[in-house]
């Protein structure tokens, strides 16, 4: 139980500081490094690794959506998860995403997100007329919201865990060659999971952004069909 739960290291005023901050702090000091050093000697790498997260977004995003105006979000979360993910590989450092509570919260940076471009897209009261459209489907709708934040939470969390968990046992009944494979092995699902969070993000941005074309398609075609009888 003591690798499952996270471990306080220290205490700062009373408040308890766990071993999944600490390399969250560490892991956060290495990417703002990381993103200095090649904003000054590798720029072209910088321009790479924005347009692949891009291309990433506008592939699930609508037909004609500005996907660049979503990377502040969705950006800073990939690059986050693939090292937090994979942190566990550093000595004496924890994966920030095998802690539910950094999962939690970063499934609940997602649903406001989406609740926040989908009222910048429509303004607010198109938006939730239509979350409520038609009425009878608002509470299901509600479920829906809360069911896949949680959902997303857990899948991260059960995921990054296991494999953090697999790794380690192996590696203390075999402390040699067999767990690099399985290291190498943990580090694929890691970028494999923060890829799989990026695309269901950008799903759930689209799908409070797309609802108002939709419906303009639907009146357009209403309106057309009237014109033609």
């Amino acid at each position: 139980m003591e690798s499952v739960v996270p471990q306080v290291v220290f205490e700062i005023f009373g408040l308890p500081i766990t071993n999944t901050v600490v390399s969250t702090w560490v892991m956060m000091i290495f990417i703002i490094i990381s993103s200095v050093l090649i904003r000054k000697y590798k720029p072209n790498l910088g321009e790479m690794i924005v347009e692949l997260i891009n291309n990433i977004v506008s592939s699930v995003m609508p037909d004609g959506t500005q996907s660049s105006k979503f990377l502040t979000v969705l950006g800073t979360l990939a690059i986050f998860l693939i090292f937090a993910n994979i942190f566990s590989i550093v000595p004496r450092m924890v994966s920030p995403t095998a802690n539910i509570n950094t999962t939690i919260g970063l499934a609940v940076i997602v649903f406001f997100s989406v609740h926040v471009y989908g009222i910048i897209e429509k303004g607010f009261w198109g938006y939730f007329k239509d979350l409520a459209t038609p009425v009878f489907i608002l509470p299901l709708e509600i479920v829906s919201q809360f069911s896949r934040t949680v959902s997303l939470a857990i899948r991260l969390f059960g995921n990054i865990l296991s494999t953090d968990l697999i790794v380690a046992i192996v590696f203390i009944l075999i402390p040699f060659i067999v767990p690099l494979p399985l290291a190498a092995l943990g580090m694929l699902t890691g970028v494999l999971q923060a890829y799989i969070f990026l695309v269901l993000s950008s799903l759930y941005i689209a799908s409070g952004i797309e609802v108002q074309e939709m419906e303009k398609e639907r009146r357009n075609l209403k309106q057309e069909l009237k014109q033609s009888s």
